[in-house]
């Protein structure tokens, strides 16, 4: 039985351990360099992007988009994020990883 929890223990923390780095260390909050309440890191060839960028469309939320394949300053806010895969989005300071309507609805009031 104490395997098993054991196993349990491990496997949770694995699955949540993004989370629990952030708690800790938390990434920089690059949001307050833009007036727009999300900015994302997409790429142009990204179906999940388009996808972000049709949801904000359709709910009228302004936001400020890097290329992080063609900015230098996007790649280095990026990099510091500590995300992988795009999209990326900080919605009013938060880390949203992926396409995430609900989350982002939830975020941003809608």
């Amino acid at each position: 039985m104490k395997k098993l929890l054991l196993v349990a223990l491990v496997f949770i923390l694995v699955q949540k351990w993004g989370a629990i780095t952030a708690y800790f260390n938390p990434p920089p909050d690059f949001s307050q360099l833009h007036s727009e309440p999300v900015v994302m890191y997409a790429t142009e060839w990204c179906g999940y992007c388009a996808q972000a960028r049709e949801f904000l469309a359709q709910h009228n939320v302004p936001y400020f988009e890097y290329d992080i394949e063609t900015s230098e300053e996007g790649m280095r806010q990026y990099k510091a994020i500590g995300r992988r895969g795009v999209p990326v989005m900080l919605v009013n300071g938060e880390v949203v990883q992926g396409y995430r309507p609900d989350k982002m609805a939830e975020l941003l009031g809608l």
